[in-house]
C-alpha cells in the first residue's frame, strides 16, 4: 500500500497531490497547511474553497488572481457592499467560476462576516487541540471531522452559505487549523 508520499526531482518527499503539477507544488510547499490569520485572509480562503466545490482545486488556483481582482482583493467590507449589478458583472467574468449561487454566497458571506466582531477568533476556536497525530497515508486524511461540522454549523448560524462540513474542513486544512501533510512530507 502506498503511503501517499512521492519524491520528485528535488529529492524532497511530498504528499502525492503536491507533486502533480508546478502549481500544486507551490501551493503545497508554500501555503497549504500554513497558519493563516486575519478576517480578510480567512474570508478569501473560505470563498475559494466554496468556489472549488465540485471542481478541481487546480482550476481555482489558476483563477485565483482573477478572483482577487473580481472580489476587491477579498476585502470583506468592500465585498459586503456588492449588489445586483456586481453579481451580473461577476457572472460575465470568464476569469472566475461563474456560478450564481456561489457568487451570491460569497457576497452574503461578506455581509455576514461584517456582523462578526472576531471572524478570526470564531474560526480558530474550532481548531483541534495539540497532539493530533500526523496522517500516515492519504486514507488517514478525513474529509469531515466533528470540528469541521461544528464550524460549519456556527458559520451557518451567523448567516454564512456554501460552507458545509467538507468545505469547512478544507478551509481548516488550507489555513493551518489542522496539518494534514502526511508524516514524512517536506512541508510538515
Amino acid at each position: 500500500m502506498s503511503s501517499g508520499l512521492v519524491t520528485v526531482a528535488d529529492g524532497r518527499p511530498r504528499c502525492a497531490w503536491g507533486a502533480s503539477s508546478p502549481d500544486y507544488t507551490r501551493y503545497h510547499d508554500e501555503e497549504w497547511g500554513r497558519v493563516v490569520h486575519g478576517a480578510d485572509a480567512l474570508y478569501e480562503r473560505m470563498c475559494l474553497e466554496a468556489f472549488q466545490s465540485g471542481l478541481s482545486w487546480l482550476t481555482i488556483l489558476r483563477k485565483r488572481e482573477h478572483f482577487r481582482a473580481a472580489f476587491a482583493g477579498f476585502e470583506i467590507a468592500a465585498v459586503a457592499r456588492f449588489g445586483p449589478d456586481d453579481v451580473e458583472r461577476l457572472m460575465g467574468d470568464a476569469g472566475i467560476v461563474r456560478n450564481r449561487a456561489k457568487i451570491e454566497a460569497a457576497i452574503a458571506n461578506a455581509k455576514a462576516a461584517t456582523a462578526i466582531e472576531d471572524l478570526d477568533g470564531l474560526i480558530w476556536s474550532f481548531a483541534p487541540g495539540a497532539g493530533r497525530a500526523a496522517p500516515r497515508t492519504t486514507a488517514d486524511v478525513p474529509a469531515v471531522t466533528p470540528e469541521s461540522t461544528a464550524l460549519a454549523k456556527a458559520l451557518k448560524r451567523h448567516g454564512f452559505r456554501f460552507v458545509g462540513p467538507t468545505t469547512a474542513y478544507a478551509l481548516m486544512q488550507a489555513c493551518g487549523l489542522v496539518n494534514d501533510h502526511l508524516e514524512g512530507c517536506c512541508a510538515r
